[in-house]
């Protein structure tokens, strides 16, 4: 146990704690206060994955545990997020499915990848870090809901996340396009030539 594992592990304990906000009785929290725990439990889980990896870099205490632990936990936020939000009326299943298949696809396939020794073929590239990026701002939005100094929250969100399912379809077809020739034996026959 180190101190990147330990925040990795912060971030699963702040799941239930940032869904669990939904599910209070009505007596304890408005709405809008539920709507706040919610977001801010969650942003502080999505900043303690950019923490623990620049921590683990930055003390040397990068581990194997660390790097399986790390994506599941990134995983399991946004799912759990987005089916919350899907419950809530306030995400299209549609986009919930996108983006949780599309994690649960390219994890497949960098662990088999990986298995093979051909890691590198699917590498985080731009697009994913984009595809990350939009999402992780376009959750909060979506959790918070209210409207926001007159911008409406719900809206913004809602342009974010789509923009995340676009990149989401975007980086698949990268990474799948990056693997084919090794899906496909194409790359084996092409050095047997």
């Amino acid at each position: 146990m180190n101190i990147p594992n330990a925040l990795t592990w912060a971030r699963i304990v702040l799941i239930p704690l940032f869904l669990g906000a939904f599910y209070l009785p009505q007596n304890w929290l408005t709405a809008s206060e539920q709507n706040i725990f919610a977001t801010v439990a969650f942003v502080l889980a999505a900043l303690t994955d950019w923490l623990d990896g620049w921590l683990a870099r930055k003390l040397g205490q990068t581990s194997a545990f660390g790097a399986f632990l790390d994506p599941v936990a990134d995983k399991l936020m946004v799912a759990a997020a987005l089916i919350a939000l899907v419950e809530l009326g306030r995400l299209n299943a549609v986009i919930a499915f996108i983006i949780i298949g599309r994690e649960i696809t390219i994890s497949a396939l960098r662990e088999w990848m990986a298995k093979i020794g051909k890691s590198r073929s699917v590498a985080v590239s731009f697009i994913g870090k984009l595809k990350t990026t939009a999402q992780m701002v376009a959750i909060p939005l979506l959790l918070y809901h209210d409207p926001l100094a007159g911008v409406d929250v719900q809206q913004l969100g809602g342009l974010l996340i789509l923009v995340a399912a676009v990149l989401t379809l975007w980086s698949m077809a990268y990474y799948l396009s990056m693997a084919w020739p090794v899906l496909t034996g194409s790359e084996k026959d092409a050095g047997e030539r």
